[in-house]
C-alpha cells in the first residue's frame, strides 16, 4: 500500500484526536485528510481512490449514526467508528448497517490500525467489483439489437435450434449471432456468459424445453 493508492478521511470535531490521528497514519505511510464536521466532510471532493471512514459519533452538525444513514445509498468508503460514548445500542446500529468496526476511546493504535486495513481492503474490492460491471454494461452496449434478443435466450439453456425458431432465424443465423455476443461479452464459455448475463441482471425468460433436439 502507498500513499497514493488510498486515503483515510477523519472525522472528528476534537482537534487534538484528529491530529493524534493523522500523526499516528502518517506513521503508518498513510494519506490521510481530516474535517471538524460531518458538513465539511460531504461537502469535501474526494480522490477517486480506495478509501476508509473514521467518523465520530457525537458531531457538532449531525451524530455520526445519522451521517450513515443519510450516505448509505451512496458509493461511501466503509465506515470506522470512533467515540467516547459507547453504548451497545449504538455499536449495533453501527454495525448492522455495514460499520467495518466500532472502537470507544480511549482504543489501541493497533485494533484501530487493523480496523483501517479491513475498510480499505474492503472498499478496493468493491471498486474492483463496479470496475467490472462497468466494464460488462460497456460490452452490452457494443451488442446489437438482434444479439441482445440472442443473449437470454443462449443463457436460458435453448438448444441453438430452439432459439433459432424463438426468433423466426436459420440455425446458422443463430449461430453467427451467438459467437458474436461471446466475443464482445468476452466471455471465455457458455457459463461464463451465464455469470455475466446473472451480474447484468438480464432478464431469463426462456427455458430449455424437454425434449428438444
Amino acid at each position: 500500500m502507498t500513499a497514493d493508492d488510498h486515503i483515510v478521511f477523519i472525522v472528528d470535531d476534537d482537534e487534538r484526536i484528529r491530529e493524534a490521528l493523522g500523526e499516528l497514519l502518517d506513521s503508518h505511510g498513510m494519506r490521510a485528510i481530516a474535517f471538524e464536521s460531518a458538513c465539511d466532510y460531504v461537502r469535501a471532493d474526494k480522490p477517486d481512490v480506495a478509501a476508509c471512514l473514521i467518523l465520530d459519533i457525537e458531531l457538532p452538525d449531525i451524530n455520526g449514526l445519522d451521517l450513515q444513514s443519510q450516505i448509505a445509498d451512496r458509493d461511501h468508503p466503509p465506515i470506522v467508528f470512533i467515540t467516547g460514548h459507547g453504548d451497545i445500542p449504538s455499536s449495533v446500529r453501527a454495525i448492522k448497517h455495514g460499520a467495518v468496526d466500532f472502537l470507544t476511546k480511549p482504543f489501541s493504535d493497533a485494533d484501530l490500525m487493523a480496523a483501517i486495513h479491513a475498510a480499505i481492503a474492503e472498499d478496493r474490492a468493491k471498486r474492483s467489483e463496479r470496475a467490472e460491471l462497468d466494464m460488462l454494461k460497456r460490452h452490452y452496449l457494443d451488442l446489437t439489437p438482434r444479439e441482445r434478443e440472442v443473449l437470454p435466450l443462449v443463457v436460458s439453456g435453448l438448444l441453438n435450434k430452439q432459439a433459432a425458431a424463438e426468433l423466426g432465424i436459420s440455425e446458422v443465423t443463430l449461430q453467427i449471432h451467438r459467437r458474436n455476443v461471446m466475443q464482445k461479452m468476452a466471455a471465455a464459455s457458455l457459463a461464463d456468459l451465464v455469470r455475466i448475463a446473472e451480474r447484468l441482471e438480464i432478464p431469463i425468460t426462456h427455458s430449455r424445453r424437454v425434449g428438444g433436439n
